[in-house]
């Protein structure tokens, strides 16, 4: 996408900047990113390691990244009270903007689902203590997490469902919880996203985000002269989605951009330069 197609700003609510994958050329995966519209990335925080360096990221590039602090359920076999109280430490930074990512993940099942749950239901605890928004991960075990928020709903505060790929159930389970909405490339996968065209209509706009998840969920049908040399996923994918969810939602891109940003920076109490 030419940086003179781009909407005016763009918040990528999700990227794993700290991955392995950014290692040798960030400085340049951001450069690209601001020229495709890109004004604010949020970091995001899977484990103790991950966390603390999203913190270093954002504050090597204060008011462009921002991080979360989290144990994400493939790392729940990390929790301990000690990880828990090491996690709090970092959400008192004023560069951390939310607690996550955690939630369930049964697909998979890295890590028992017994401390899975106690990990969760650790982090719900301390976004209340701490009043930072939750960014939530959750993957085939939908009845699981909403009975769980649902028992923490006096607590829970805001959240989002971060790459939301539910049915027509989960999402209104989510919904009717008070939650946002996170939308990534899955949209963009003919072959298991093609529910969401419909579904994500549904969404209130003042409850739905955008995200890449980089470097993971690049967009199946981005055009080859986008993708980056590497093959992975980068934040400068952002506008493709947007114009993805914006075709599926039937309302100008540039719109959607607006509320989409305008969101954001409401959920994660932040402002970017327009």
């Amino acid at each position: 996408m030419a940086a003179t197609d781009a909407p005016s700003a763009l918040i990528d609510i999700g990227a794993n900047l700290s991955h392995r994958a950014f290692a040798g050329d960030l400085a340049q995966v951001l450069q690209r990113a601001r020229a495709c519209g890109v004004a604010g990335i949020v970091v995001t925080g899977a484990d103790l390691a991950s966390s603390e360096a999203a913190l270093e990221l954002a504050r090597a590039e204060p008011g462009y990244l921002y991080a979360t602090a989290g144990l994400h359920p493939h790392c729940a076999g990390d929790y301990s009270t000690a990880v828990i109280e090491q996690l709090r430490a970092l959400a008192g930074e004023r560069e951390v903007l939310a607690i996550g990512e955690a939630g369930l993940d049964f697909h998979r099942n890295l890590a028992p689902p017994a401390q899975q749950q106690l990990a969760l239901e650790r982090q719900l605890e301390l976004a209340h203590d701490t009043g930072l928004p939750l960014f939530l991960h959750e993957r085939a075990a939908t009845r699981q997490m909403v009975e769980l928020l649902r028992a923490h709903r006096d607590q829970l505060g805001s959240a989002v469902i971060h790459c939301f790929t539910g049915n027509r159930k989960a999402l209104f389970d989510y919904l009717d919880l008070g939650l946002h909405i996170g939308l990534t490339g899955w949209l963009c996968d003919e072959r298991r996203g093609g529910h969401l065209a419909a579904l994500v209509r549904e969404i209130p706009h003042h409850r739905l985000m955008i995200e890449t998840d980089a470097p993971y969920l690049i967009p199946r049908d981005l055009p080859p002269a986008e993708v980056a040399k590497s093959g992975r996923n980068e934040p400068c994918a952002l506008p493709h989605i947007l114009r993805a969810v914006a075709a599926a939602v039937q309302r100008p891109a540039a719109e959607l951009a607006a509320q989409t940003c305008a969101t954001a920076e409401r959920f994660f109490g932040l402002e970017v330069a327009h």
